[in-house]
């Protein structure tokens, strides 16, 4: 809110000192040429539209240098990209001041003339020698010798943009900590909003859901090594009226950022559009170890299967493991082979048998009935 305040008030000086220049530029066009109006009430209409001119032309070029100051960011540039930008600027001085000497003598026109002068030199200057900037090198040889190698050549990060499902769920924060989601994380000012819907919301589950979320933002930015951002007030952040995946979606288009989720139908949607996603679901499946038939596993039989004498149970990362013929060792740890591997939009499924199930029951069975006898026996 404050740098939209500031950024309203710039424009808005800006804006009326381009109202009054337009205003005293148009008396000084009618009384260089003369020209005649016809009645006094014409003659404040024409001011009136010099005024109004002046201030959509002052307004919308101060936001357009405030937005672009405000996301410019001068550590990134290398360090010869400055040094060639500063001698552009003072050899462009320099040939204005030659110049100016010249235009001075023209009457009415020669201190404007000066400035569109200036302007044209200093800028033309300052393409040069960034042309130039390899060059430089060779004048300044001590530049490339004190030049950090990460300011010189800096890799270009793609932005990511957080989507409301992906806080709440959490595993972003391991994520990013781990170091393999590089960039900066961006949280748009309406999935905060949103979040924060959620965490005022009367139904308990989602209120314990929205405040999930915001304490794993307020974690996230007190980690180090992290840059997590809210990113406000950007103009292509779309209508507040749309749905805020359509808002997501359009602000990624537009930053040309990445977006990260775990919902399966924002995923569908963005990519559809051309957008790139990080869909963490994918990740964690990518992750998962890799189990092959033959292979023995040790597992726990939880509960009850849906075919006749099949159990289930789960393995540490959460992958679904059929055990045929496992019903009868609900509860009981076992060891399986993995007969075949089964890859579904929802996740792995693991299906094995119980590996020497029945011999180890019947071996089971002839302790427990040797020890009953043996407590029978006189």
């Amino acid at each position: 809110m404050i740098a939209r305040g500031i950024g309203l008030i710039f424009s808005l000086a800006v804006a009326v000192l381009s109202a009054i220049v337009s205003v005293l530029a148009g008396r000084l066009y009618i009384q260089a040429y003369r020209v005649a109006l016809p009645s006094f009430f014409v003659e404040k209409i024409y001011y009136a539209l010099f005024a109004a001119v002046g201030l959509a032309a002052g307004f919308t070029l101060a936001s357009l240098i405030y937005r672009q100051v405000v996301t410019f960011d001068l550590r990134r540039i290398p360090v010869r990209e400055k040094v060639a930008v500063i001698i552009g600027v003072f050899i462009g001085l320099g040939l204005t001041s030659f110049i100016a000497s010249l235009l001075r003598g023209i009457p009415k026109f020669g201190t404007p003339l000066v400035l569109v002068v200036g302007v044209i030199c200093v800028y033309l200057c300052v393409a040069i020698m960034l042309s130039m900037k390899e060059e430089l090198y060779f004048f300044f040889p001590g530049l490339a010798a004190n030049t950090p190698p990460e300011e010189e050549e800096e890799p270009k990060q793609t932005p990511k943009l957080l989507d409301t499902n992906v806080i709440i769920d959490g595993r972003i924060a391991d994520i990013a900590k781990s170091g393999f989601v590089e960039g900066p994380l961006l949280v748009p000012r309406f999935v905060l909003e949103e979040l924060q819907l959620i965490a005022d919301s009367s139904d308990s589950l989602k209120r314990n859901r929205g405040r999930r979320g915001l304490d794993i933002l307020n974690q996230m930015q007190k980690e180090p090594g992290l840059r997590v951002q809210v990113l406000d007030g950007h103009p292509s952040s779309g209508s507040r009226r749309e749905p805020v995946d359509a808002q997501l979606v359009r602000l990624a288009k537009e930053m040309n950022a990445a977006i990260v989720t775990n919902d399966f139908n924002l995923n569908k949607v963005a990519q559809f559009q051309g957008v790139r996603v990080l869909n963490v679901n994918e990740l964690a499946n990518a992750v998962k170890p890799v189990v092959l038939p033959g292979e023995q596993l040790s597992v726990t039989i939880v509960r009850e299967g849906k075919e006749p004498g099949q159990g289930v149970a789960y393995l540490d990362d959460g992958t679904m493991v059929v055990v045929e013929q496992g019903k009868g060792y609900i509860g009981e740890t076992v060891s399986i082979v993995v007969t075949s591997v089964l890859q579904t939009v929802a996740g792995k499924m693991i299906f094995g048998g119980i590996q020497n199930g029945t011999n180890g029951r019947q071996n089971n069975h002839r302790e427990v009935s040797q020890a009953r006898r043996r407590k029978r026996a006189p």
